[in-house]
Parts: C-alpha cells; sequence; structure tokens
C-alpha cells in the first residue's frame, strides 16, 4: 500500500529532513505500522463524548478559593 502524498506544507520550501525520508520510506515498506498507529490513536484520542455527563461535572465543581499570601 501506497502512502499518500504529504499536504501541502507552507513556507516548507520542499525541504525534506533526512529523518522524513527516512521515516517516509519506512512507513513505505512496512504498512502494518501505520494501522498500528491508528489503531493506538483510536485507543487513547478518539474517544466520545457525554455532553450531558460534562455538564454534570461542571456544575458540581466547587471553586477553589485562592491562596492568601499573608
Amino acid at each position: 500500500m501506497k502512502r499518500q502524498n504529504p499536504p501541502y506544507r507552507p513556507f516548507a520550501g520542499g525541504y525534506v529532513s533526512d529523518f522524513e525520508q527516512f521515516m517516509n520510506g519506512y512507513l513505505d515498506q512496512h504498512p502494518e505500522v501505520e494501522a498500528d498507529r491508528r489503531h493506538g490513536w483510536s485507543i487513547w484520542c478518539d474517544h466520545r463524548l457525554d455532553l450531558a455527563e460534562m455538564d454534570k461535572l461542571r456544575e458540581s465543581e466547587v471553586p477553589v478559593k485562592p491562596y492568601r499570601y499573608a
């Protein structure tokens, strides 16, 4: 599976670092890494938010009094 071209990056000037060249080559040769990365992203970052629960938690918070310096 060939990776798609990266999105346009303004002010990049076409320069591609050695590390970026290495990573692009590595990801082209190892497509399972991309699948694993997407799986990890779904575990840690893609959560459904319950807005009603968030409102309930926000309303039940007790305001923190500022620390008063003597």
